[in-house]
């Protein structure tokens, strides 16, 4: 009977320790339970922040290489434009000189076919032409070598052409015709006012105009030739005949002082003897 009794002791203490087994396996399940839950919720956290981390890094990304793309497109398209640019402005300058060049072998062209035909003229002796068609000539592109043959050409035509001119007025005031003489001298002057000969045809050409009663004409030339001519020879003619257009003229007081200049400036003059007449021609007058 005893024995029984501690049967059923122990089976009572091994249905209570089973009890309290079933009870804390039941409470480790529900706080494992628990625990997963929480586990599963966190996961489920994390997988979310891991997800929108993604995404907005994989966003920002595409944005950075977007980007990226986007400068290096604008680079190239800058690149581009500039050589574009560059390369218009180098066709533009090549098309530039290319008509420069163009139009100086055209002016080049034409100042050639203008020195040949001026050249024929210099060579015909054609005087009057080659100093008409100088001036035109000039104009053209010419080398420094042609246009000084030319202007050495058109000097000589001038020059010849004055003194032609002055050995007519010469002609002409020999004769009498003191107009023709008159027209020769201020052609020999015009052509060539630094000649040898410009100094005497100023003077002759004085005393044309002073056959035409063209004494105030006369007066401005000889003034210019009696006080600083290239020519001393002419220098006491030039004061005396200056002398006797004043006197033509009746400006007496001018006369006089002029002729007192004379006396002291020419003494060895061959006409000394004939200003100290009219001198004392006037003083006794006037």
């Amino acid at each position: 009977m005893d024995q029984f009794d501690d049967e059923l002791r122990e089976i009572k203490r091994e249905i209570v320790e089973s009890r309290g087994l079933i009870i804390k396996t039941n409470n480790l399940t529900n706080a494992l339970a628990a625990d997963l839950k929480t586990i599963s919720k966190r996961q489920l956290g994390f997988e979310r922040r891991a997800f929108w981390n993604s995404a907005s890094a994989n966003l920002l990304f595409v944005v950075v290489v977007i980007g990226v793309v986007k400068l290096a497109w604008d680079a190239r398209i800058d690149a581009v434009q500039a050589d574009t640019k560059q390369a218009k402005e180098k066709i533009t300058k090549l098309e530039t000189d290319l008509k420069d060049m163009q139009r100086r072998s055209d002016e080049r062209t034409r100042a050639e076919s203008a020195a040949a035909a001026f050249y024929e003229l210099v060579r015909a002796g054609r005087r009057q032409e080659i100093i008409e068609g100088f001036d035109a000539l000039r104009k053209e592109p010419l080398s420094r070598a042609e246009l000084a043959f030319f202007n050495d050409a058109v000097e000589q035509a001038r020059t010849e052409l004055s003194i032609k001119s002055y050995q007519l007025g010469l002609d002409h005031l020999r004769t009498g015709r003191w107009h023709e003489a008159a027209v020769a001298f201020e052609d020999s002057v015009r052509l060539k006012e630094t000649s040898a000969h410009a100094a005497s045809a100023r003077l002759h050409l004085a005393r044309a105009y002073r056959r035409l009663n063209r004494q105030r004409d006369a007066i401005p030339l000889l003034m210019s030739l009696s006080e600083a001519s290239p020519d001393k020879e002419v220098v006491d003619d030039a004061m005396f005949l200056l002398c006797e257009c004043l006197i033509d003229i009746q400006a007496w007081n001018d006369a006089k002082t002029n002729l007192r200049s004379f006396i002291r400036r020419f003494p060895d003059s061959p006409l000394i003897n004939d200003a100290r007449m009219a001198l004392a021609d006037i003083s006794l007058k006037h």
